[in-house]
C-alpha cells in the first residue's frame, strides 16, 4: 500500500500541505507503511496547463498508482482550488477506481468547509475513489496546530479506515 498526499493549494509549501502531510504521516505510521508521495499544486504552477509536460505526467500517474490518496485543498468559493481541477482533470474516466481519498480541507468558517468537503468528495466519487467519511476540516484558527488536528483525525478514523484501505487496494 502506498500514500500519496495532493496539496491543492496554488501557493507552494503552504499551510494546506502542512496540514495534509502531517495527515499523510499519520496515516502511515498507523498503518505501518512507508512515508507518502507528496504532489504540491503549487510546485507544478503553470506546467499543469502545458501539454506533456514530464512533472505533471509523473504527478499523474503517482494518484493512480496510489492505494490512499490525501488530498487536500484550501477553500476558494465555497469549494476546492481551480489548480486542484486541473490536475485532476488530467486523469481517465474512473482514473481513481477504487483508491481510498481522505479529504483534507482548510477554510475561514465550519460552512465554508462544509461546502468545500461535499464538493471535493463529489469530485474524487465521480473520477472512482472511496471517499473516506468523514473527511478532515480545519479552519484557519486551528491551522497553527496542524499536528495536533491531524493526529486526532487519524485516531478518529483509524478503525474504519483499515476496512476501507483494504477494500480500496
Amino acid at each position: 500500500m502506498t500514500i500519496v498526499v495532493v496539496s491543492g493549494n496554488p501557493r507552494p509549501h503552504s499551510r494546506t500541505l502542512h496540514l495534509a502531510e502531517e495527515v499523510g504521516g499519520a496515516l502511515a505510521a498507523r498503518l505501518g507503511l512507508a512515508a507518502p508521495r507528496t504532489v504540491d499544486v503549487g510546485d507544478l504552477g503553470v506546467r499543469l496547463l502545458q501539454p506533456g509536460d514530464g512533472a505533471v505526467a509523473d504527478a499523474v500517474a503517482a494518484l493512480r498508482r496510489a492505494s490512499v490518496l490525501v488530498v487536500a485543498t484550501p477553500t476558494y468559493k465555497g469549494s476546492y482550488t481551480g489548480v486542484l481541477k486541473v490536475l485532476l482533470d488530467q486523469l481517465p474516466a474512473g482514473g481513481l477506481q477504487d483508491i481510498a481519498a481522505v479529504t483534507v480541507v482548510t477554510a475561514g468558517v465550519q460552512p465554508q468547509a462544509d461546502a468545500a468537503q461535499r464538493n471535493l468528495r463529489e469530485l474524487l466519487g465521480e473520477l472512482g475513489a472511496v471517499p473516506v467519511e468523514p473527511g478532515l476540516a480545519v479552519i484557519e484558527g486551528e491551522l497553527a496546530n496542524a499536528g495536533a488536528a491531524a493526529a486526532a483525525y487519524v485516531d478518529s478514523i483509524a478503525a474504519g479506515f483499515s476496512t476501507v484501505a483494504t477494500e480500496a487496494s
